[in-house]
C-alpha cells in the first residue's frame, strides 16, 4: 500500500463495557456451562460504567487540537460499538455532524456453535471442539458456524483497502471488538501468528482503549503506519465512574 493512501492518523477504539459482563460474572461465579442473556450477542448494550468510558473518551479527545481529532469513524454494527461511537461523537471527540460508517467487516469474532458457553461449558458440552483448538490454537481453529482469528483477518484486509480507497490522508477512528484490535495489529504491523499471540497473552485488550498509529515516511520504500501506543486507557483514570475494565470476552473464554 503506497504513502499516497494510507491515512495520517488511525485510532482503533475497543468499544466500552458492555451489559454482557453482568451475565458473564454470574456464569463463571456459578460454575455455569452458559451464560444468560436476554438479546443476541450484536444487541447486547453498553452498561452504564461502559457509557461513562465512551464519554470520557470522547471528552480526551475533544481537549486536543483539531488535528488531534479524528474526521472518520467507522464501527461495528454491534450496539455495543455503534454506542462507543455515539458518546465519543456526543462528548466531542469528533465533530457533531460527522457520520458514522457502520462496516460489517468489523464485526465480532464469531463463535458458531461455542456462542454462549464458558470455558467450562466449552469442555463439558463440545469436549471434541476443546481438543481441536488444543491442537490447532485459537489462531487457527474455526468451530462450527464460526470464525478462526485468519477468517476475522481476511475480512479486516478487506477493510485496510476500504480506508486506503476512500480516507487516504485522513484521520480515522475505528471502534470494534478486542479480537479485532488484536487482528488488525497482526494486518498492519505484518506480524507473525507467534507475536501477536504474544501480544494476546500479554492481556486483555481494555475497555475504550485506545491503539494509535500514525503515517511515518521513513517506514520502508513508501511509507508505512507507526505505532504509536497500544491499548492505552489512562484517559480512564481520572473518572472513578468510568473505570478500567478489561472484560474479558464473554463466549467460549475466549479473549478474542
Amino acid at each position: 500500500m503506497s504513502a499516497s493512501r494510507l491515512p495520517s492518523r488511525l485510532w482503533i477504539v475497543r468499544h466500552g463495557e458492555s451489559a454482557g459482563n453482568v451475565a458473564r460474572d454470574a456464569a463463571h461465579a456459578s460454575g455455569a456451562d452458559r451464560i444468560t442473556l436476554s438479546a443476541r450477542d450484536v444487541d447486547i448494550p453498553l452498561s452504564a460504567r461502559g457509557e461513562t468510558q465512551a464519554r470520557t473518551l470522547g471528552a480526551w479527545f475533544a481537549g486536543a487540537d483539531a488535528e488531534e481529532r479524528p474526521d472518520v469513524l467507522l464501527a461495528s454494527p454491534y450496539v455495543r460499538a455503534q454506542e462507543t461511537a455515539r458518546l465519543f461523537r456526543a462528548a466531542g471527540g469528533t465533530d457533531a455532524d460527522e457520520p458514522i460508517c457502520i462496516d460489517e467487516r468489523l464485526r465480532e469474532k464469531e463463535f458458531g456453535i461455542l456462542d454462549g458457553l464458558t470455558t467450562q461449558g466449552v469442555t463439558s458440552v463440545y469436549p471434541d471442539q476443546a481438543e481441536f483448538r488444543r491442537l490447532l490454537g485459537k489462531f487457527y481453529h474455526r468451530p462450527p458456524g464460526g470464525e478462526s482469528w485468519c477468517d476475522v483477518v481476511a475480512r479486516l484486509r478487506s477493510v485496510m483497502d476500504t480506508v486506503a480507497l476512500h480516507h487516504a490522508g485522513r484521520r480515522v477512528m475505528i471502534v470494534a471488538h478486542q479480537v479485532v484490535v488484536l487482528c488488525l495489529r497482526y494486518v498492519i504491523e505484518n506480524l507473525t501468528e507467534e507475536e501477536i499471540l504474544a501480544i494476546d497473552r500479554e492481556g486483555d485488550v481494555l475497555n475504550c482503549s485506545v491503539t494509535e498509529y500514525r503515517f511515518d515516511p521513513g517506514i520502508g520504500r513508501d511509507g508505512g503506519l507507526a505505532l504509536l501506543r497500544y491499548n492505552v486507557a489512562d484517559h480512564l483514570d481520572d473518572s472513578p465512574a468510568a473505570e478500567v475494565t478489561a472484560e474479558p470476552e464473554r463466549t467460549a473464554g475466549v479473549r478474542g
